[in-house]
């Protein structure tokens, strides 16, 4: 189940540590990406105003740093080796080694500054870096790296529909309605006519289409029965689709567009539109099926 909250805990950008997996959670990770270490205290005040700043500074960075927290009452060792007098105090490792830090609970801004100084700007340009990584994710199916590549963009920029839109069909594709309508809730009213938002309102409803749909093998024997029962052969689209199985979904209502255009109040190319709005404008079904649509209609 995904998260409902835009900036969801990982494990991957945010972990505890502990003496034994300190050279793995720091010196390793650190040859991939630069790994913060925060040194802290249950007793320490200020750490706990530093740490969820820390935290979703590195969630925001979209992947760029990862962020380790040690309590030093519990594993004093690795502190007593960096010269650590007081805490909090955050060091930056990369490549293996120390290569920065500081002490006290800074404000947000300066710990952004920080983090830029190690991975570079954290701007609009990275945000959309961090889209395009979540949609790769997307595509190759880790719903959670691409949910949390999407959540680290709405921790910078709340209003960013793209990641709202994206965070709604990821909820519909792991059949979350419900967390699917509270990230579309939360978009700005003055945005509610993006497109990508409507894509994200129309997958919600192809969902509950499907939902309502009976068994498909039962569908997919009426049509081999009974080519011309359109409507059997509309609800096999509207339940294939939601299967992500988008081809054969719009080769039906294609094969009900050429067999009887007008059926159902030209029902079959509207559903199909549907489809393209949901899938997006630059998909590689919605650019296809858009092209047979105009065969079809034109010819």
């Amino acid at each position: 189940m995904l998260s409902d909250t835009p900036v969801p805990s990982s494990d991957d950008l945010v972990k505890d540590t502990t003496t034994a997996n300190f050279r793995q959670d720091v010196l390793a990770e650190s040859m991939q990406q630069p790994v913060l270490v925060d040194f802290w205290a249950p007793w320490c005040g200020p750490c706990k105003q530093l740490t969820p700043i820390l935290e979703k500074a590195v969630r925001a960075a979209g992947g760029k740093v990862k962020l380790v927290k040690m309590n030093i009452d519990e594993h004093p060792q690795i502190a007593g080796q960096l010269g650590v007098q007081s805490i909090p105090a955050v060091f930056a490792f990369q490549r293996g080694q120390p290569v920065d830090g500081f002490m006290g609970a800074l404000p947000e801004s300066q710990i952004k500054s920080f983090i830029e100084r190690l991975v570079g700007p954290l701007g609009p340009g990275a945000a959309e870096e961090i889209l395009g990584e979540a949609d790769r994710l997307a595509a190759e199916g880790d719903i959670g790296g691409a949910a949390e590549l999407y959540s680290a963009v709405l921790a910078q920029d709340p209003e960013n529909v793209a990641a709202l839109a994206a965070l709604v069909k990821l909820h519909v594709e792991v059949s979350d309605l419900e967390g699917a309508k509270r990230f579309l809730a939360m978009a700005p009213a003055a945005k509610a006519n993006d497109p990508a938002l409507a894509g994200a309102r129309a997958a919600i409803e192809l969902a509950e289409q499907a939902g309502s749909l009976g068994d498909l093998a039962d569908l997919q024997r009426k049509v081999e029965a009974d080519p011309m029962d359109h409507q059997a052969r509309f609800d096999l689209a509207v339940g294939l689709n939601a299967l992500g199985r988008r081809e054969e979904a719009a080769n039906h209502l294609l094969e009900i567009v050429r067999r009887d255009r007008n059926w159902n109040d030209d029902g079959a190319r509207k559903q199909l539109v549907q489809f393209f709005e949901a899938w997006g404008p630059m998909d590689a079904m919605t650019l296809a099926g858009r092209r047979r649509l105009s065969s079809l209609l034109f010819s």
